[in-house]
């Protein structure tokens, strides 16, 4: 009965569905549930850092359902955003329209996103094919080469844009590491032609097929809807967008490996992602909040992810904690205590 707590994700399309089909402040009513009523929760709630047991790892590691519950979102995204193109300008008022464009830009950052990153992560062509049609509805499928063959190799180093610098502002992060990781994807790509020995621009570099795709998507909105809804297309993909980097900002802000005499540096460990045991956080998220454990076993489904007490610990869940980012002088004093 446990896996059930997972079926809390079917409350985002519920609550983008209230904002769809409403006008004023009822069309932020997402917004208020993932990021004001969540994080007071966790605030009042205690963390659950239980691992699962032997017996339990071996039932859960042979259980569809968890497999299923991720394919399940993907109709979901595609038709919210079919949705959201079609009917955005039913808004009455600007508010609305902000309300409704908020709420399809956080469905594209918890689910086209970041479930488009647990099924990129799986060795299965089909499901990783799966990943790459809900990271198309951000517009972020760099994420994939980027995320698995750079980030994951550089993390908590200099040379990943997706790890903050300690004091780094949450606002000069976003431009950084997003542009710094779509640069970094298409030289991952350019490099594996070399080795393949295929031309740089050949169909097999998965970077100007995902290109290609994207300008195809876009192409397409503006023909059957319009230029109107092709900038609010690429508007509720920014914002997903923006939701991943303020993730990605509070996952591993502030550490660093530390780097060897031969200025290798050391392995990736438990120590260097922030993780939080913050129960709403964990399963809207897929556990993804238990980072630590899937840097350090990144091929690990997320319903067998771990908590550990090297794992360094954020004071409360990622909502939570992408709020009080935006705030950087307050991010600071409190995480810069921790980092020491």
């Amino acid at each position: 009965m446990k896996k059930l707590k997972y079926l809390t994700i079917y409350l985002l399309p519920i609550t983008v569905a209230v904002s769809f089909t409403s006008q004023g402040v009822l069309t932020f009513l997402p917004l208020v549930v993932f990021f004001v009523l969540i994080p007071l929760a966790e605030l009042l709630l205690k963390q659950d850092a239980r691992n699962l047991d032997e017996k339990e790892r071996e039932l859960v590691a042979k259980d569809p359902f968890y497999d299923w519950l991720l394919y399940s979102m993907i109709p979901i995204q595609i038709a919210f955003l079919v949705w959201f193109l079609m009917t955005f300008q039913d808004a009455n008022s600007t508010l609305s329209l902000v309300g409704r464009s908020i709420s399809m830009a956080i469905m594209c950052g918890v689910i086209g996103i970041n479930i488009g990153h647990e099924l990129g992560h799986r060795t299965n062509r089909f499901e990783h094919f799966l990943g790459e049609l809900l990271l198309l509805t951000s517009l972020e499928n760099h994420f994939l080469p980027y995320h698995n063959r750079g980030h994951h190799n550089n993390v908590a180093t200099p040379d990943d844009p997706a790890t903050a610098r300690k004091n780094e502002w949450l606002y000069i992060f976003w431009f950084r590491s997003h542009i710094g990781s779509y640069i970094q994807a298409w030289q991952i790509e350019f490099e594996r032609m070399h080795i393949i020995g295929k031309s740089k621009l050949s169909i097999q570099n998965k970077m100007l097929i995902y290109t290609l795709v994207q300008l195809l998507l876009c192409l397409l909105i503006l023909i059957t809807i319009g230029q109107i809804a092709l900038l609010f297309f690429v508007i509720v993909a920014a914002g997903g967008i923006l939701l991943l980097e303020t993730v990605n900002y509070i996952e591993h802000y502030g550490l660093l490996r530390e780097k060897r005499e031969n200025g290798s540096f050391d392995r990736v460990r438990r120590i260097h992602s922030w993780n939080s045991n913050h129960v709403f956080g964990r399963v809207v998220l897929f556990e993804l909040s238990r980072h630590s454990d899937h840097h350090y076993k990144p091929d690990r489904p997320y319903q067998l992810l771990e908590t550990h007490e090297e794992s360094p610990i954020m004071p409360t869940g990622y909502p939570g904690m992408m709020l009080l980012a935006l705030l950087p002088p307050l991010f600071f004093r409190v995480m810069n205590k921790k980092i020491e």
